[in-house]
């Protein structure tokens, strides 16, 4: 086995593809129907290297975490564009052209909302009896974890979802293999565990673990000295503002146990979101495999020229 690789690499799955992102480029790679890839390669240079606050600690974390989320939407945005390029019916297309930017900007709103209620009023709401502050927090922090766990589960019941899920899988096995200095090839990739400690589910958990925590804390400070006894809309009230830190804390954590998985405490941590990855990701083909490491290669521009059915859409 070659040497351990430093270069931090990560990414997500697309629509039938894979985004990764590296020190200077993000790299997404998909596949077409008729089993071409194509890649759109792009210069990045994170928030947090470019402006001296974002690149704090815990800052950083909250900072990274808006960038990600505009680069994971612009990408999704680019698969699912040229995932309607295969539709043969042009009637189906053309439909779909015209019926895309409302319904993206209606599903944005609604789930926006749906989190809102799932995530802060159900779980404050029902749990609103319990006067002692960790108790309450502990309750609607269990809540709020088992809507994200079914909710999860769900979507993986769905055959489209499931594929994303492979890739997912796929991207992790690639990052696997290129931190472990292992050749990358469909064949070696393999043979590695679709787990990652550094990944965007065991994020969401973290941040789920860290904010009862948290919340407990802050509600016995205000309790302590301004408000006798919090009702759940002031809990829920005082508690959205402090989760950029929350965010950051927990984007910290995962932080360093990506550089010390070997730690008892760090696995003791982290396996929580590491048993929830044996949902989001699921083992992938060869096929699958071959984009992420398309994607990766890209990322890290190393040389992707021996791959003759690749397409490469833009490039910055």
């Amino acid at each position: 086995m070659s040497k351990k690789k430093e270069i931090a690499i990560g990414g997500q799955a697309v629509i039938e593809g894979v985004m990764m992102r590296g020190p200077a480029h993000i790299a997404t790679c998909i596949r077409r129907k008729d089993g071409s890839l194509e890649l759109q390669k792009k210069s990045f240079n994170s928030i947090t290297k470019r402006n001296k606050i974002c690149g704090l600690p815990i800052v950083r974390g909250f900072a990274s975490l808006i960038e990600m989320m505009i680069i994971g939407i612009k990408t999704l945005t680019f698969a699912a564009n040229r995932y309607e390029l295969d539709f043969e019916d042009p009637k189906e297309k053309a439909k779909s052209d015209m019926r895309k930017k409302v319904e993206e900007g209606f599903s944005f709103v609604f789930a926006f909302a749906l989190a809102g209620v799932l995530f802060g009023v159900v779980p404050y709401y029902l749990s609103h009896w319990f006067d002692n502050n960790a108790l309450f927090n502990v309750i609607a922090g269990s809540i709020r974890i088992t809507f994200f766990v079914l909710y999860i589960f769900l979507i993986s019941k769905m055959k489209d979802v499931n594929r994303v899920f492979c890739y997912h899988g796929a991207e992790h096995k690639s990052v696997h293999a290129w931190e472990q200095g292992t050749t990358l090839d469909a064949k070696e990739v393999q043979k590695h565990t679709t787990l990652h400690p550094r990944c965007g589910t065991s994020f969401i958990f973290l941040v789920l673990l860290v904010a009862i925590f948290f919340f407990s804390i802050i509600d016995t400070v205000v309790e302590a000295n301004w408000i006798d006894k919090l009702a759940w809309w002031q809990r829920l009230a005082i508690h959205f503002p402090f989760l950029p830190l929350i965010s950051g804390l927990s984007y910290e954590i995962l932080k360093f146990s990506g550089k010390n998985d070997k730690h008892p405490l760090v696995k003791f941590v982290t396996a929580p979101g590491l048993a929830l990855q044996k949902i989001t990701t699921q083992p992938p083909t060869d096929e699958m495999v071959e984009v992420a490491i398309v994607a990766m290669k890209s990322a890290l521009d190393l040389d992707v020229s021996e791959y003759k059915n690749l397409t490469i859409l833009d490039v910055e």
